[in-house]
């Protein structure tokens, strides 16, 4: 099966039959998540009450992807490897590289062109906790409104859950959960979220107090204008979500925590790919084509994010701009290596 190959619909290169994700971030049209086959016996929940589809993609996506104009991105054949894996597996997707290397992209990617609607973000910092990326409860928010004798100070309307919570929904296709740079967080958050990951469920202590006298409670979700009905305090997934962890290689993750993930250690872009990016957000001419292969040529001695290539191609194209003998010093400081000491 894996040396079968079938046309990616677009006129590209034939991928294998296995994939599910082409890696163009192109739509492919029909019911999200549809392309998935069943996940393995061991990744299947039962999670309800089934959630209405996701929000659409936001603008968020377009400052990441483009509109989608131009050539189509070929990923890395690892790479597009790696992540339909997960997407099969219905495992976390590990994603380690230099920054710029499109890391946190490829989220956005697999979204696009599965059709799973809006991404949902969690950007770790030294002070994110499991519970942070599950649910907040603004307990003094409601004692103040307690004491300000508010007539609604339902429980519900003091919890919120967060990216990672709202993606453990019940929702009848997989969400997309970026946890973006996993290597900022304290050292306890990676064993933290094993159990998460393995059973694709948690609980909401302050709900489940209260199960016998209010078992459904309306709570806000990290969807902007959107709320759920939970049930005992329990959250449980129907899907498990795609979940792209990203890290930047600056520390080492417990085995424990690894075996749960399929890792994938992202390549630099290659020349094809960085045009296709750049086409994606400019209408191209000759001047594009030679500022990316210079920028390729740069990128083999040092190490450069595809945003610096954007950022130069912008100068190029905006209005009354002159490559005159500024260019030089411009394109010095807009691509200065982000290697080590620089």
């Amino acid at each position: 099966m894996g040396n079968d190959h079938s046309s990616n619909g677009q006129g590209g290169p034939t991928v294998p039959t296995w994939w599910v994700y082409t890696g163009s971030g192109r739509p492919r049209g029909g019911q999200p998540g549809r392309a998935l086959p069943a996940p393995p016996p061991w990744r299947r929940f039962n999670g309800s009450p089934v959630q209405q589809p996701p929000p659409a993609e936001g603008t968020d996506a377009d400052r990441r992807l483009g509109t989608g104009a131009g050539p189509a991105v070929q990923p890395d054949p690892r790479e597009a490897d790696m992540t339909n894996a997960a997407l099969l597996l219905r495992r976390p997707l590990l994603v380690t590289g230099a920054p710029g290397t499109g890391k946190s992209t490829l989220a956005y990617r697999v979204a696009r062109e599965l059709g799973l609607g809006r991404v949902l973000q969690w950007p770790i910092t030294s002070r994110s906790t499991l519970q942070s990326g599950l649910y907040g409860y603004d307990a003094i928010g409601r004692a103040q409104a307690t004491s300000a004798r508010d007539p609604d100070t339902r429980i519900g309307n003091f919890i919120r859950l967060g990216p990672l919570g709202t993606a453990l929904l019940a929702f009848d296709a997989p969400r997309v959960l970026l946890i973006d740079e996993l290597d900022k967080s304290d050292i306890d958050l990676p064993n933290d979220l094993l159990h998460v990951f393995e059973d694709g469920e948690f609980s909401i202590p302050e709900l489940v107090r209260l199960r016998d006298r209010e078992p459904d409670v309306t709570v806000f979700t990290d969807d902007p204008d959107r709320t759920v009905t939970v049930i005992d305090g329990q959250v449980r997934c129907r899907e498990f979500p795609f979940v792209v962890v990203t890290s930047n290689g600056e520390r080492e993750f417990p085995a424990a925590f690894l075996r749960r993930c399929v890792q994938l250690d992202m390549p630099p872009f290659h020349e094809e790919q960085l045009a296709a990016i750049v086409a994606a957000h400019f209408t191209g001419d000759s001047r594009h084509r030679d500022l990316v292969r210079a920028f390729a040529e740069r990128g083999r001695n040092g190490n450069l994010a595809a945003d610096q290539l954007l950022n130069a191609v912008f100068l190029l194209s905006a209005e009354g701009f002159a490559a005159d003998e500024s260019w030089p010093r411009l394109e010095d400081a807009l691509w200065r290596s982000l290697g080590t000491g620089t």
